[in-house]
């Protein structure tokens, strides 16, 4: 075995009892169409508020622009597949559905901490430098997974992995160590469009093309403002993320439940009414440690008040109006459009009466413009 093989063994079986579910080693370069598809994405606008894909877009396209001594991309993954059916919290409209990957512990923190472990027995075998990555940096991780044979881009754009399904952790490990690279993941979606179909937002303008601005994952965890009022109903109770496209994936049959019990849900799906209570203080006390702290109080509330909205029980409507004071415009606007979908006329007269004169805020106000009319049929 050549010395350039033997280092590759050896990290990868170091990765491997480290707790990494999948290792694989790449190139510092990316494929022409990997290039050329985030090019039309960021032209068409399909990133939406996400600037920083843009800004740091030819970083993504090269790795060597990122970082000019690697010349070797070991890309780990780590399995996160739940525990029974992903989608069972949508059958529960008075209760909170988070992504299956923001109910436990927050993946960077578990991931860069086996990175950091692995670089140091990588360092401690083979002194040289190496930079580690974990989803915040401009590495393009899944067109990057493919050239390692970690698995492929499916037509949902995420990575989908013939062990593991939809449900891989991604993380880099960028070595100026040259490496062989393993043989690039070939495409095996075949006919199936079943991620395409499910998607309740319709946000794939084809297979293969994203438009985040009507993604669920994007608007409740990315989008700063006021979500569009003709997508709020079909968000129903996702109130952080969206697994509907994962979840479809007939890869996923394969896949075992994550090793990582960290990554598991804390509790059962949280009710609304609970949760949209919830001031500055006690929304990071609930979520500390978790993906969902990220969002801050505001958004999060503007969720849940939309998943109250689309619950159709008429019992939350007082749990929507106490936040129609709200000092946030954004939960304020969202307050009012939730009330409004389940009171009758007469009561949202009522309260627009008491409180529409006051506002100040336009969104807020366009939103009790609204209220004369019937909720089922706006949006």
């Amino acid at each position: 075995m050549s010395a350039s093989a033997d280092a590759k063994a050896a990290i990868r079986a170091a990765a491997l009892d480290i707790g990494f579910d999948a290792v694989g080693f790449a190139r510092p370069e990316l494929a022409a169409d990997a290039r050329q598809h985030l090019a039309e994405f960021l032209a068409r606008g399909y990133h939406g508020d996400m600037g920083w894909l843009a800004a740091r877009s030819a970083e993504r396209v090269s790795p060597k622009t990122l970082w000019p001594e690697v010349k070797t991309v070991v890309v780990l993954g780590l399995n996160y597949a739940p525990d029974g059916d992903a989608l069972a919290g949508l059958a529960l409209p008075g209760h909170a559905n988070i992504s299956v990957y923001a109910r436990g512990r927050d993946y960077h923190d578990v991931l860069k901490s086996r990175l950091k472990a692995l670089a140091r027995r990588i360092v401690a075998d083979r002194p040289g430098a190496l930079k580690v990555f974990v989803d915040t940096a401009p590495v393009m991780e899944k067109p990057l997974a493919m050239s390692a044979g970690l698995g492929w881009q499916g037509k949902h754009t995420n990575l989908v992995s013939r062990a593991y399904g939809s449900w891989l952790f991604l993380g880099e490990i960028y070595l100026s160590l040259e490496l062989p690279p393993d043989p690039p993941e070939a495409d095996h979606c075949g006919a199936c469009h079943a991620c395409l179909d499910i998607c309740p937002t319709q946000a794939f303008p084809a297979p293969y093309r994203l438009d985040a601005r009507r993604c669920i994952s994007y608007l409740t965890i990315e989008h700063e403002g006021h979500i569009p009022e003709a997508l709020r109903p079909a968000i129903g109770n996702r109130i952080y993320g969206c697994d509907d496209c994962l979840a479809a994936c007939p890869w996923n049959k394969f896949a075992q439940t994550a090793r990582e019990t960290r990554f598991a849900a804390r509790a059962a799906p949280p009710a609304l009414a609970e949760l949209v209570a919830l001031d500055d203080a006690g929304f990071r006390a609930r979520f500390a440690g978790t993906p969902v702290k990220r969002t801050g109080r505001d958004r999060f509330i503007r969720n849940v008040l939309i998943a109250i909205g689309n619950s159709g029980d008429a019992s939350l409507a007082p749990s929507a109006a106490a936040r129609l004071d709200d000092p946030s415009p954004l939960v304020r606007a969202m307050a009012v459009w939730a009330a409004a979908r389940l009171l009758g006329k007469a009561e949202r007269a009522r309260l627009g009466a008491a409180r529409a004169a006051a506002e100040r805020d336009p969104e807020v106000c366009a939103e009790w413009a609204k209220t004369s009319q019937d909720p089922q049929q706006k949006g």
